[in-house]
């Protein structure tokens, strides 16, 4: 499993997405989006039989995983069929705007970060240690504002050289995934070209974002139990797909993981 040409050089440094790859943090999202949809869907198209309830599974990897609150949002509700005015960021939540509805899920989601919490995945620990054995520096990227606390509290800030989340993105003013800016600055923090760095995602949206910033490698992290996504992995751009970090690890550095 190696997606490099025979004898070329590993990448210099990596670029890891947050939700989904170091955090198990996903399904905390989609169920938060899911209490906000449902609630829209309800109130937008009483009529229960004209739009079904919101996949917390399909929908969420395809419409909204990986993307900045407002643009998924906004994703969902045009792929419905629901056309709501865009609203301001400091709309109170609720199903009048596009912003209302990102606020209605910023709410159900600290709601259940303070119910459930967040951790790691049990690879990831052993895989950023071997990369920081090896010389390789990792920036952890994220459309999320809460993404730099919840690192901390995961305990994975001392193995990430650069931090890159939702705070960062709106003071600087950078698009979101698919756009690659997110991934182009923290490569640039990194003071590595996009050529030489490799990026990890598991969201639809980050792949494309990886693959349009010409980044090295693109790698797809498919962690669901029956590798359902890889095939839609690849077919946006993914060069490898892998289970976790340190299979990726043991694939591209060869005897560090």
């Amino acid at each position: 499993m190696n997606g490099r040409s025979p004898g070329s050089r590993p990448p210099e440094s990596v670029v890891l997405d947050t939700d989904g790859v170091l955090l198990d943090s996903a399904v905390v999202h989609a169920a938060a989006w899911k209490t906000a949809f449902d609630a829209c869907l309800d109130r937008l198209a009483p009529d229960s039989g004209t739009q079904p309830p919101f996949d917390a599974d399909a929908e969420y990897r395809r419409l909204v995983d990986g993307r900045s609150r407002y643009d998924g949002a906004a994703a969902f509700l045009t792929a419905r069929g629901l056309h709501l005015p865009p609203g301001e960021p400091n709309d109170a939540p609720g199903c009048g705007t596009v912003w209302a509805v990102a606020a209605h899920k910023e709410r159900a989601f600290v709601d259940l970060l303070r119910t459930e919490g967040v951790t790691a995945f049990a690879d990831v620990g052993p895989a950023l240690t071997a990369l920081r054995t090896a010389g390789v520096p990792c920036a952890a990227v994220s459309a999320s504002r809460h993404a730099r606390a919840l690192i901390r509290a995961a305990g994975l800030a001392g193995f990430l050289t650069v931090i890159v989340d939702g705070e960062d993105a709106a003071r600087l003013g950078l698009s979101g995934k698919p756009d690659p800016a997110l991934f182009l600055r923290a490569a640039d923090l990194l003071d590595s070209r996009p050529q030489e760095t490799a990026v990890a995602e598991d969201a639809l949206a980050g792949v494309e974002a990886a693959r349009r910033g010409g980044f090295g490698l693109v790698v797809g992290v498919d962690r669901t139990p029956l590798r359902s996504t890889a095939a839609a992995l690849r077919e946006r751009g993914a060069d490898i797909v892998v289970a976790d970090l340190t299979t990726l690890v043991r694939s591209v550095w060869g005897g560090t993981g």
